[in-house]
């Protein structure tokens, strides 16, 4: 990491801090008073949330990264990733985090038929059909979905619902940091596996310039296939996150899908680290407007975030100028 992204980190973080803030000072009263106890929980509540946005913006990226191809219907396949982790937990019995496990097969393998059957077709054709491929996705899922499970909310039930854990003066849900855990695993593992092995490296390989990794042997419509099962994988276990923490409908997952893509471009196409580092900040800003703005605000303070980066940045905090 180099000195000019260190800088970026912070100026970003700093962003995140005060542009709530100062936005507050013009268009809404200031809280009575804020104090420790409180600004902890804002934090808290907003790194859990940009928790979800990590793995979601990371499948995304990866997809993205590997095959150049524009995904629109990545929300999909998160909420039904969470509908398939509430289905299993509810039918087996399983542990509702374990179900996450199923539930990335699953749904992994959903995302390796996908890729079959409808983006090769479009692979290296006009960038249009690859959107409104995945716009048409949207649509036959979502009425999956609700045709399937109706519309109607549902939220899985954790056993740890009710369980609180104490730091000092401040209480927190053991969900909450259940969460921020399968999250560090699921990442480390993630990061493993593209760097630390062949799979991976065939993936960057493909990534980087598919002529030439096909020169060298590898079979880059396999690392296609594997790129965007491992994404949806990830979306999936997003999806099982989010169903434990709040509730989710088959029309939930259009929104997170254009922040995903918000958060890949601000910490830049194709970086990993890019997409956990805008992913959290994306979360604390989000959670900090509501507090301070009100929900109303919370689109339009992050939003206008990025921006500012861009206009600052272009290629995005951790994105590199094309040759």
């Amino acid at each position: 990491m180099n000195r000019v992204n260190i800088v970026g980190i912070i100026v970003l973080i700093a962003i995140a801090i005060a542009s709530p803030i100062i936005a507050g000072s013009f268009f809404a009263p200031p809280p009575a008073f804020i104090g420790p106890e409180f600004l902890v929980q804002i934090v808290a509540w907003g790194l859990i949330i940009g928790c979800i946005y990590v793995l979601l913006a990371s499948g995304l990226n990866l997809i993205f990264g590997v095959m150049k191809v524009v995904n629109f219907s990545h929300g999909e396949f998160m909420i039904l990733g969470g509908y398939v982790s509430y289905w299993v937990s509810i039918l087996v019995g399983l542990d509702p985090y374990l179900s996450i496990f199923v539930s990335m097969v699953v749904i992994g393998l959903v995302g390796v038929l996908t890729e079959r059957v409808c983006f090769r077709r479009v692979l290296g054709t006009s960038k249009l059909n690859e959107i409104i491929l995945s716009l048409g996705l949207i649509y036959v899922l979502q009425n999956a979905m609700a045709i399937s499970w109706t519309d109607k909310p549902i939220q899985i039930r954790s056993p740890f619902e009710f369980v609180t854990v104490s730091f000092g003066v401040v209480r927190m849900g053991l969900d909450w940091l259940i969460v921020i855990g399968v999250t560090v695993l699921i990442m480390a593992g993630f990061y493993i596996l593209i760097k630390r092995t062949e799979v991976g490296r065939a993936m960057r390989a493909t990534s980087q310039n598919r002529s030439a990794a096909m020169l060298m042997g590898i079979n880059v419509e396999r690392m296609d296939m594997f790129s965007f099962g491992l994404g949806t994988a990830l979306a999936a276990t997003a999806g099982t996150l989010l169903a434990i923490l709040a509730p989710i409908t088959p029309q939930a997952g259009a929104i997170p899908a254009l922040k995903a893509f918000t958060i890949i471009v601000l910490g830049g196409l194709g970086s990993t680290i890019g997409a956990v580092v805008g992913g959290l900040v994306y979360g604390l800003v989000e959670n900090s407007t509501i507090v301070l703005l009100g929900a109303t605000w919370k689109d339009a303070i992050a939003f206008a975030i990025l921006i500012l980066v861009l206009i600052i940045r272009p290629t995005g905090l951790f994105g590199e100028k094309e040759a």
